[in-house]
């Protein structure tokens, strides 16, 4: 099947989640890496690991995403570079990016850098952490998303 499916694998919380919605479906998962990850060692799944290069995992997914693959990151930037050659995109959270959507979460991501960047600011944290909620709604929002690629190609 041409589907595939590309995960940025730094800390992504969702790989075995991902592997189990492919499988179902028989989509090729692509993990993208700089470094060894374990894998399933079984078809339809492997690793890619490509050098150390600033972005290079970015690059691979980035040249490689097309109308027929989904890219798992919570990366707004690859997210971006993925929307323009038609890939569909998602969060670990279940978020779908959409190029709708790509500018207000590029926006908030650089209001959010300026103000981690001020000196006078107060502690604003970080991301929110990961729930079973978010689980859900990611493995929800793959199965929707295969689903209607898997319509589009018919």
């Amino acid at each position: 099947m041409p589907l595939k499916i590309y995960i940025d694998a730094d800390a992504c919380p969702v790989r075995e989640e991902t592997y189990k919605v492919a499988r179902r479906h028989n989509v090729e998962v692509i993990v993208v890496s700089n470094s060894f990850i374990r894998v399933p060692r079984e078809p339809g799944i492997r690793l890619q690991i490509v050098s150390d290069n600033f972005d290079a995992a970015d690059d691979y997914i980035a040249n490689n995403s097309d109308n027929l693959s989904i890219t798992i990151t919570s990366d707004i930037l690859l997210a971006e570079r993925c929307l323009k050659t038609d890939g569909t995109v998602i969060a670990p959270t279940g978020k779908n990016f959409t190029k709708d959507s790509i500018g207000s979460a590029i926006a908030t991501r650089a209001i959010m850098a300026d103000l981690r960047a001020g000196a006078d600011m107060p502690n604003i944290g970080g991301p929110k952490p990961f729930s079973s909620k978010d689980r859900s709604n990611f493995l929800n929002e793959l199965h929707v998303k295969i689903e209607k690629l898997k319509r589009d190609l018919n």
